[in-house]
């Protein structure tokens, strides 16, 4: 799941993503097709870039049924960059996953940050 987050917040190269494969072991997101990631990141960008707080963007895929829904719980501001508490759900063929993540603008970017480093 961490490597939709990844490739969704920090727009991560092919390269770069494969490093997060085994997170993706039991979870909705491993079983995830192209269609699907780019409908997950497509939904993913939107939120981070246009959503307020409890605005939920939800995406489906009406080939295979697999989707999620994605929530803006809390914007705020760390260290001086913009960030946001964001609520991530998928489902594919019975899996779900329901997490929460804390992104922040850095460099122009939408990087997912530990509470460390908030």
């Amino acid at each position: 799941m961490r490597l939709i987050i990844a490739l969704a917040l920090a727009l991560a190269s092919s390269a770069a993503s494969a490093q997060f494969v085994n997170m993706l072991k039991g979870g909705p997101a491993e079983l995830f097709d192209d269609t699907d990631l780019r409908m997950f990141l497509d939904a993913a960008r939107k939120t981070l870039d246009e959503s307020g707080d409890n605005q939920t963007l939800a995406w489906k895929n009406p080939q295979n049924g697999h989707g999620g829904d994605l929530t803006v719980l809390k914007q705020f501001e760390s260290k001086g960059r913009q960030c946001k508490l964001v609520r991530v759900r998928n489902e594919a063929e019975g899996r779900k996953s329901d997490m929460r993540h804390n992104v922040c603008r850095v460099d122009g970017k939408w990087r997912l940050v530990g509470k460390s480093q908030l």
